[in-house]
């Protein structure tokens, strides 16, 4: 069992837990022979409770964790395919991603501090359930991924809005291979606010249950307080540097046949490190392995979600899940029985159909997944806000409580940062106003030398010792 949920649980007990300690109300998804991948049934337990909590008058901070080795898998995606294969069913499949979509917004959205500790391995709809809230810890066993394009459907849960807002392309880059980040990784790229050791965990939540009313700020340095000690130096996450440059470069092009040819030409460049040819090649093969279909959908997507809200991008997110149940590409029937259903071992690309990018046309991606499913046209239902959450909303940034974003750290050396003073500043100087802002976070230095290390360059004056740091646009 993690670390982040030493509450006592047994097969017989319901798929979801709940628990209420002085200020904690904590949920506690119980499948863990399934990693708390979620179905129907905890959807229907937990939404009634969120719901109560949330509305209520006391204080109260509603902490999210799993049992064992998932804090949530994702959706049960095998059920759903089944019950979207049959007439009778399909409005079943098409409900499914509907309530876990809304659920999604109402945690994003409500009142109360929410905390969300990832404490294993967190994928597709349990990222949903984490990755807005102002507070989400990684630990060293955290894996984070969404990894749709495996099985020939599209990231959702929320990705198209969250993904396109962190550093760079890294969202992009995600969305479109499926692959991970892990434990640091997670935290240095945005998506986890705080790492805290997997031990630590129960400790912090009878510090969370013993506080009476906080501000986010005093959640902030309470989490922060059981990170760890002190974070070896430099970045853990492999996409830094050189290698980050490449990927910006090659996920920055509105089409997945510019991006792939960018990989190709990566790989092959005698002028890059052996590294960054190493990883362009890798990329551009697990491209290949993905879904066509899926590729072009998820790219159309997180680009459309960059300008939307939340609520804007998950409605996006439930008309492009329509669309997949009603059969407009079958690759997500055919990925989803290969890799979790009959899960065939000797063949690594699913027989996906069509088998190549250049065969999916722009025309097909934007009819059958943009325009043919949408509630106006009542081919796919509406999301539907609780009405006590109406008048709410104003979310708070995810990124409130992360390490500094790219952008953050960009209008700090421009000058167009609150706390810039409207000046030029040294690379001290940089360093020393994010490390204040973020009361000491562990990773704030590290996370800023490797940003301004990609992105700036240091102007001698011509009259003092001093360097002023100036960004490259």
């Amino acid at each position: 069992m993690s670390a982040s949920a030493k509450v006592k649980t047994s097969s017989d007990e319901a798929p979801v837990l709940f628990k209420s300690d002085g200020c904690l109300r904590q949920y506690v998804l119980n499948r863990p022979l399934k990693l708390n991948a979620l179905n129907e049934e905890m959807l229907n337990i937990l939404r009634p409770k969120i719901e109560e909590w949330s509305q209520g008058k006391l204080p109260g901070i509603i902490v999210g964790t799993g049992v064992g080795r998932g804090f949530c898998a994702g959706g049960d995606v095998a059920t759903v395919v089944l019950d979207a294969a049959n007439p009778d069913t399909l409005p079943k499949a098409v409900g499914f991603f509907h309530r876990e979509f809304e659920m999604d917004y109402i945690l994003a959205a409500m009142p109360k501090p929410y905390v969300a500790v990832m404490d294993g391995i967190t994928m597709g709809g349990g990222v949903g359930l984490a990755v807005n809230a102002p507070f989400r810890i990684a630990t060293e066993n955290t894996v984070f991924a969404m990894p749709e394009t495996k099985i020939g459907y599209c990231p959702d849960v929320g990705a198209s809005y969250f993904l396109p807002r962190v550093d760079g392309e890294i969202g992009t880059y995600l969305s479109l291979t499926s692959e991970t980040l892990k434990g640091r990784a997670v935290y240095e790229h945005g998506f986890a606010t705080h790492f805290v050791p997997s031990r630590r965990i129960p400790g912090l939540l009878e510090r969370i249950a013993s506080m009476e009313d906080p501000t986010g700020d005093q959640l902030d340095r309470l989490i922060s307080e059981h990170s760890a000690d002190q974070l070896p130096q430099g970045l853990d996450s492999p996409l830094v540097g050189a290698t980050r440059v490449a990927l910006d470069a090659a996920f920055g092009h509105d089409t997945v046949e510019e991006i792939l040819i960018d990989l190709n030409k990566i790989a092959q460049d005698n002028a890059k490190n052996d590294d960054v040819r190493a990883w362009a090649k890798q990329t551009f093969e697990t491209l290949h392995l993905r879904s066509p279909t899926s590729l072009k959908v998820a790219l159309a997507a997180v680009r459309r979600g960059k300008s939307m809200t939340l609520l804007e991008a998950l409605q996006m997110e439930v008309n492009i899940a329509t669309a997949f149940c009603h059969g407009a590409s079958p690759d997500f029937r055919t990925g989803v029985d290969h890799v979790l259903i009959t899960k065939v071992k000797d063949q690594p690309r699913p027989r996906w159909s069509p088998g190549s990018v250049e065969e999916v046309p722009a025309e097909f991606i934007e009819r059958e997944f943009f325009t043919n499913y949408t509630p106006e046209q009542s081919t796919a239902p509406r999301l539907q806000v609780p009405e006590w959450l109406a008048g709410h909303t104003k979310l708070i940034s995810p990124m409130q409580y992360a390490l500094p974003s790219e952008e953050e750290i960009r209008h700090m050396v421009d000058g167009s940062h609150a706390s810039s003073g409207s000046t030029a500043l040294t690379l001290d100087e940089v360093v020393a106003k994010f490390v204040a802002l973020k009361n000491g976070k562990e990773g704030v230095k590290e996370k800023v030398l490797e940003v301004v290390g990609r992105r700036c360059y240091e102007d001698p004056d011509k009259h003092t010792d001093k360097k002023w740091l100036k960004w490259i646009h």
